[in-house]
């Protein structure tokens, strides 16, 4: 077994890849929710959102859905959820939501394609009072309102996708101030 700093290395380094937005995400988006509910314990799953770049019509985007997952209980989700998405396939860290390793922490899945283990969506579950979390829907909403910043999004993404193929942090923070910039804009509305 993997240490859990094997595991996260290996996981942010893994390719980064801008593909043209496919029609088939908010599908795919709806089978893995029908499929959360089914096999998950309802007491503890709420809300399930489709977030990201995958939600937005039109938008290019890494072709993995993020999935935004409302959880009464992080400690139960450990417990209960964990294991049951695990002995499926799924690979599950102990996120911190800021920084490297400081709390709060939230529970993170990422499903890959059986044959090629690719990622195909990123779990994302946490409790009701995750503002932070819960507010970049407020970004998804504001990009699909808003087809001129999408594309400047979008414009950014390859540019960051081809300057760091296979560093998941350096892409990630290459996008914190245009969308920060965004939230604030969306924030006022």
């Amino acid at each position: 077994m993997d240490s859990r700093s094997q595991r996260v290395a290996r996981a942010v380094q893994e390719e980064i890849k801008i593909v043209p937005y496919d029609p088939a995400w908010p599908e795919s988006f709806r089978q893995e929710k029908a499929h959360l509910l089914a096999c998950l314990p309802r007491d503890l799953v709420q809300r399930i959102e489709h977030f990201g770049s995958t939600a937005v019509p039109g938008l290019a985007a890494k072709p993995i859905v993020d999935m935004l997952v409302e959880v009464t209980d992080l400690g139960e989700t450990r417990i209960r959820i964990a294991p049951v998405l695990e002995a499926q396939g799924y690979d599950y860290f102990w996120r911190p939501t800021h920084g490297d390793d400081g709390p709060p922490f939230y529970a993170w899945f990422i499903k890959r394609e059986p044959r090629t283990r690719t990622r195909t969506h990123h779990i994302h579950m946490v409790e009701k009072s995750f503002q932070e979390h819960w507010d970049q829907l407020l970004f998804r909403d504001y990009l699909i309102q808003h087809p001129e910043v999408a594309r400047e999004y979008e414009r950014l993404k390859f540019e960051l996708a081809a300057n760091y193929a296979n560093d998941r942090v350096a892409y990630t923070n290459g996008k914190s101030t245009f969308i920060a910039n965004v939230m604030q804009r969306a924030q006022r509305r």
